[in-house]
């Protein structure tokens, strides 16, 4: 066995080290700084965005991908600096993009459903939505998912390719929506006193809109009850406070004009046969 020049060996090693350890630390330090430089960046674009276009959902959007698209480049850029061609890493990069497409044709529907919403723009950033089953506000929309908060601080995240082909309920588009209660009443009540009751509360709220269409009229002559409709125009940031309002008001303007609030009942007759 020939014997191994263990000095040669070393300072191969020591050469080795020398000259791709440098590359190597200096590529981690430039992966580094990079990664931080991108999110300074893209926070600072996101909040021009902001500022000037007064879109937030555009700005979100476009952050998120000069994001995705910086970091590409950058690992491009430390992968040439560790000495891999980056005409090869690109060629590389292009036969891996197209098996993951293919394996994430999903996650492709819902980026090509991310440019959808944000060039129809369904909804914005701060709307309250319903679709697939779900509800709440829009928190954020990224190029892939759109995340929503619930009333009780719940975050529903949903892909992007079934929200933008899918239905979907906008709740906050309108700067008006419509209040609709159904107040019943007992057939022995006195219609006139009922109607004059409601029609007294709506007009002594402010927040009702008196130039839309509102209506206080009976709506069904149900099996325990005359049941009459109370819709009134509101704006959609009062929705909530006088929906909830209305019902207690409602009640207690009917009990004061001596109407009562029926509830099912069912009477029962017992024939004994002679």
């Amino acid at each position: 066995m020939e014997n191994i020049d263990v000095s040669s060996l070393y300072q191969s090693a020591i050469g080795y080290m020398t000259t791709y350890g440098v590359q190597f630390l200096l590529a981690l330090l430039v992966l580094l700084i990079g990664l931080w430089l991108i999110g300074k960046i893209t926070r600072l674009v996101n909040k021009q965005l902001t500022s000037n276009v007064n879109d937030i959902t555009l700005a979100k959007f476009l952050s998120s991908a000069l994001n995705i698209a910086l970091k590409v480049m950058l690992v491009i850029s430390v992968a040439s600096m560790v000495g891999i061609q980056t005409t090869s890493f690109v060629a590389i990069l292009g036969a891996a993009g197209l098996a993951i497409g293919l394996a994430l044709q999903g996650s492709l529907g819902n980026l090509a459903g991310g440019v959808m919403l944000l060039i129809f723009r369904p909804i914005r950033v701060g709307d309250y939505i319903e679709s697939q089953g779900h509800e709440g506000e829009v928190k954020d929309m990224g190029i892939f998912v759109t995340t929503l908060e619930t009333f009780d601080k719940r975050h529903i995240i949903l892909p992007n390719g079934p929200l933008s082909n899918g239905n979907l309920i906008n709740f906050t588009s309108s700067k008006e929506r419509a209040v609709e209660i159904t107040f019943g009443i007992a057939y022995s009540d006195d219609m006139k006193a009922a109607r004059d009751a409601l029609t007294a509360l709506m007009n002594s709220d402010e927040r009702v809109l008196t130039k839309e269409a509102n209506t206080i009229a009976v709506c069904e002559l149900a099996e325990s009850s005359v049941n009459i409709l109370y819709r009134v125009f509101v704006k959609t940031d009062d929705y909530w406070d006088y929906f909830f309002e209305v019902q207690e008001k409602g009640k207690l303007a009917l009990e004061a004009a001596g109407c009562t609030i029926p509830f099912p009942q069912r009477d029962v007759h017992n024939y004994q046969g002679s």
